[in-house]
């Protein structure tokens, strides 16, 4: 045999072969690089999704919630064990580090500017049971108000929420804080928060695992609004309004052990 035909018959071996190896190397139960991708994104129809009510799919908001869970993604390894905290902008706007509020305590945050209760239940997998925190603090609930969505069905996706971070670990402790007070202005009246924190607390009232944070009394002024030296624009916190939070917060962490002192 020349060499000119060994070394087409190699290739020819190679290429038969070629395809098996493959198949023989990439596990099936293993998402591909593109299914992965595809799981950042918000889910373009609501059938066959968990929870109920409202989800976002504005440019806007998807390009928000692609970036923030894409850089996410490349942090899974670096934020296991972290306290979580969990929901909207309000959470998001807190920082990476939540302005240094608890030193010492390894903390992971996971808000999305805009989203939703239900938004969250979709995203809990990936963005937080991923990271086997050592505890989840979760703000949500004002985004459905605007959106219309009833207390009841809010709550409804808040003990979803709940439930799957149970089942994920079932000494988990999760910190539940009440929605905080806004503004009629911003399509946010007193009424329609104490009615969801009334839901929300019921939803939670039964279980040991999940400790209620009353945080609504923190900020409301005598009408049930925000205050502007603590929410400029009457739904967002300010350095001001983030240090309440966390000075409500501190002795709670504590008590549960995901911060060394209040």
């Amino acid at each position: 045999m020349n060499t000119l035909s060994f070394v087409s018959r190699i290739l020819f071996s190679c290429a038969l072969l070629a395809p098996l190896v493959g198949r023989a190397v990439q596990d099936p139960a293993t998402p591909s690089v593109a299914e992965e991708a595809a799981s950042l994104h918000i889910p373009p129809k609501d059938e066959g999704l968990p929870g109920e009510g409202p989800i976002r799919r504005a440019d806007w908001f998807q390009k928000i919630w692609l970036e923030r869970r894409s850089a996410w993604a490349k942090r899974v390894h670096e934020d296991q064990g972290a306290l979580v905290f969990l929901g909207d902008s309000i959470t998001q706007g807190w920082g990476d580090d939540l302005g240094g509020s608890f030193p010492g305590t390894k903390v992971a945050n996971r808000g999305i500017g805009g989203d939703t209760s239900r938004g969250v239940l979709i995203r809990l997998k990936d963005d937080v049971i991923s990271l086997h925190p050592r505890g989840v603090v979760l703000l949500i609930g004002t985004n459905d108000i605007e959106e219309k969505a009833s207390a009841e069905t809010v709550a409804g996706n808040v003990h979803l929420i709940v439930q799957a971070l149970e089942k994920s670990d079932p000494v988990l402790p999760i910190v539940v804080c009440q929605v905080f007070p806004s503004s009629p202005e911003k399509h946010r009246t007193p009424k329609q928060i104490k009615q969801l924190n009334s839901a929300i607390a019921k939803a939670v009232a039964h279980d040991p695992r999940v400790t209620l944070v009353k945080t609504w009394a923190v900020f409301a002024d005598p009408n049930g609004n925000a205050l502007k030296d603590e929410f400029p624009d009457l739904l967002h916190p300010n350095a001001a309004g983030y240090k309440k939070w966390a000075d409500a917060l501190r002795p709670v962490l504590a008590k549960l052990r995901l911060i060394d002192k209040a």
